[in-house]
């Protein structure tokens, strides 16, 4: 690849380095609000790709002036980002919701714990895992 593909495709490659660093956080940690943080990195990779998708060279907002030839940008990925945006923010608040439930039944955020207490709970005390 030359230089100037990889340049003049950056945003396209930051996308994928945020797609990856969100990827990994979610697979990697056990803490939940780590978990939301990464899900929240790779959502905004999601934005930043459909956005730059969206975008054409040289293109105009898509309104009507009557003049020919001109080249127009498609607005419906950007509405359907904003739209995705809502939608992440109210999911992310439900899930911060439900992790400071489960801090309150169990105690703890790390998913590892919480699973070694249902593993107790629901096998006895003496129970291996």
């Amino acid at each position: 690849m030359t230089a100037e593909f990889i340049l003049g495709h950056y945003n396209y490659w930051i996308a994928i380095i945020l797609m990856m660093v969100g990827l990994y956080t979610v697979m990697s940690r056990s803490n939940l609000i780590k978990k939301m943080v990464g899900l929240n990195i790779f959502q905004t990779s999601v934005f930043l790709l459909y956005i730059s998708i969206g975008k054409v060279k040289g293109g105009t907002a898509p309104i009507e002036t009557g003049g020919e030839g001109v080249m127009y940008s498609n607005p419906l990925p950007h509405v359907l980002i904003l739209t995705a945006i809502v939608v992440g923010v109210a999911t992310m608040a439900v899930g911060l919701a439900l992790i400071v439930r489960i801090r309150e039944a169990y105690g703890t955020i790390e998913e590892d714990e919480i699973l070694a207490i249902d593993h107790k709970l629901e096998f006895g005390e003496g129970a291996n895992a």
